[in-house]
């Protein structure tokens, strides 16, 4: 993944921003020693952009399309009051074992639910509505998640989907490879939704904001 912006642009927002937590700090750097793609985990000035985003619409429930490690997941715990509730998605048992260890350490921990099992199954089994939905899994899904995150996300929430941008792959036409092509496909869909208002932002891989529009009849 190609930074957006140059490195210490970043380590200056970075330093600006909402610090990240002692437990995350560790999460991230076992992550870095210890997996084979560490760039997956969100790092510390998205995890403090999730986290206002979570603080911003007063999340209670949290859905997460993608667990990786768990970072992202800690980071909306972190954020949520202790009645609140993530529901964070994978299907990698390795992955997910690293994160449940943190978790565990973590007193905000008990907030999370994983479910293992592939997002589509389990988004076609949730019920009621979530405040802040983050995307963040297989590329060749987006859309599917996409349209069901619409039904599942309350008036007053947003739902966030990460590495929109794909390293700048969403600039080239005919689109290099299926991935960036099904991403190109959601930016499309998301830009033309008439049921929403979205904007591209370029933190990190680019993060699509997207917010319900409240009918008024």
């Amino acid at each position: 993944m190609k930074s957006m912006v140059l490195p210490e642009v970043e380590a200056y927002a970075e330093a600006h921003s909402h610090s990240e937590s002692e437990i995350c700090r560790r999460l991230r750097e076992e992550t870095y020693r210890t997996m084979e793609l560490p760039q997956m985990v969100v790092g510390p000035l998205e995890g403090s952009f999730l986290k206002v985003m979570a603080m911003t619409v007063g999340a209670k429930r949290v859905l997460e399309i993608g667990t990786f490690t768990g970072y992202s997941a800690l980071c909306f715990a972190e954020s949520l009051p202790e009645s609140g509730e993530v529901i964070t998605c994978d299907i990698d048992p390795e992955s997910t074992t690293l994160a449940k260890k943190y978790w565990a350490e973590s007193p905000h921990g008990s907030k999370i639910q994983l479910r293992l099992a592939p997002a589509l199954e389990t988004l076609a089994e949730l019920k009621g509505q979530f405040d802040l939905i983050f995307i963040d899994a297989d590329k060749a899904n987006y859309v599917q998640y996409f349209q069901r995150a619409l039904d599942l996300i309350a008036p007053t929430g947003v739902i966030l989907i990460d590495n929109v941008l794909w390293s700048g792959e969403v600039l080239k036409s005919p689109a290099p490879d299926s991935q960036t092509e099904a991403i190109q496909e959601l930016n499309r869909l998301v830009h033309a939704e008439p049921r929403v208002s979205a904007v591209l932002l370029t933190i990190r891989d680019g993060v699509f904001l997207i917010k319900p529009r409240i009918s008024n009849a």
